[in-house]
């Protein structure tokens, strides 16, 4: 078998590899544009086991491995830089230290989406990246109506609101903009139209996705990007692992006995708790045990906070009802604490 380590970059790899039978170690430099890096890897025979550090702009690379019928390992990056104790680093070093814990069984191997997967995620990213520049459009809208007194807020885009906002008499380059920013509004609606329908038969199509769909303030939106995000859910033991992966539990700083904890983490799936946090204002009026936990909260925490923490019970509820796959609302009744593996 041939065992190779690989540090990516975009325009090239380095590459430290070991056939197992021989057990000698090589190293070389792959460019990509010249098409080296392929050639390399096309003239390969037998089994082999590429692993890489989780990187931005190797989708390409990880589906050509996949074509050939290689074995590709994506391992966590920074749990990979803490098992290298040397403070120097290059390219060659970094290839050596991942062929190191590939031989040893030691490299920290993560779950990767499949390229259906990556794909569906690309719809969302493009609905939300659109939905984005729609409220930039909106909001240089509505400052050109302040900036003739008239403020209607969300009014502005009833018919009567566009109405009055194609009257205002502005000046040349002002009617100009208007003009455009209303043209390039319609056109946002449009496109945005389009992906919804598009995300919502994606969902109705998952069967996972449909399942977290029973959840009040869950739609397809939210259902679909969690059950993406999420994939197996068997690879957590406990829901506060799933709470920690998205980056809603709090950062800690304890010593000497003392527990110190800040706000949530942040790390993970920014996209994914972005979601969780907006259906969560939606579960809190329909769900009576996340109201509950929400007036509770509110009592001695901001809004703010008491939002997040019912986001954070939304996500555990989710991922119990992908483990143990039961609808709401029979899931409360069997909801477990986050602290409690399951049972096998």
């Amino acid at each position: 078998m041939i065992i190779i380590g690989c540090d990516y970059h975009p325009s090239f790899q380095q590459i430290a590899w070991v056939d197992t039978e021989i057990g000698e170690v090589q190293e070389r430099k792959l460019m990509h544009a010249d098409g080296e890096a392929e050639r390399f890897y096309r003239q390969l025979t037998g089994p082999v086991r590429v692993g890489l550090e989780s990187t931005g702009n190797c989708h390409w690379f990880v589906d050509l491995l996949a074509e050939m019928g290689q074995e590709v390992w994506i391992g966590d990056a920074a749990r990979i830089a803490a098992k290298q104790v040397r403070q120097q680093r290059t390219d060659r070093r970094d290839a050596v230290h991942i062929l190191d814990l590939l031989i040893k069984n030691d490299f920290p191997r993560i779950w990767m989406p499949s390229k259906q997967e990556r794909d569906q995620r690309q719809l969302l990213i493009h609905r939300y990246k659109l939905v984005t520049l729609r409220v930039r459009v909106k909001n240089e809208l509505q400052h050109l109506a302040m900036n003739q007194g008239m403020q209607k807020g969300r009014k502005l885009w009833s018919q009567a609101g566009q109405k009055q906002l194609l009257e205002l008499p502005l000046a040349h380059w002002a009617g100009m903009r208007r003009q455009d920013l209303l043209e390039l509004l319609k056109k946002l609606d449009q496109q945005i139209l389009v992906l919804d329908h598009a995300v919502k038969k994606a969902a109705e199509d998952n069967e996972k996705a449909r399942l977290l769909m029973t959840q009040p303030g869950v739609g397809p939106i939210t259902s679909l990007a969690f059950v993406l995000t999420i994939g197996d859910a068997s690879r957590f033991q406990r829901g506060k692992q799933v709470a920690s992966y998205l980056g809603l539990i709090p950062r800690e700083y304890s010593s000497g006995g003392k527990q110190r904890l800040g706000g949530i983490s942040k790390q993970g799936n920014r996209f994914l708790r972005m979601l969780l946090v907006e259906a969560a204002q939606v579960a809190v009026r329909y769900d009576p045990k996340f109201r509950k936990q929400y007036q509770h909260r509110c009592h001695y925490k901001p809004k703010a906070v008491a939002k997040v923490a019912v986001a954070r019970k939304l996500a555990i509820r989710l991922f119990w009802m992908l483990r143990t796959n039961t609808k709401y609302p029979e899931v409360v009744r069997i909801e477990s604490s986050s602290r409690v593996a399951l049972a096998e």
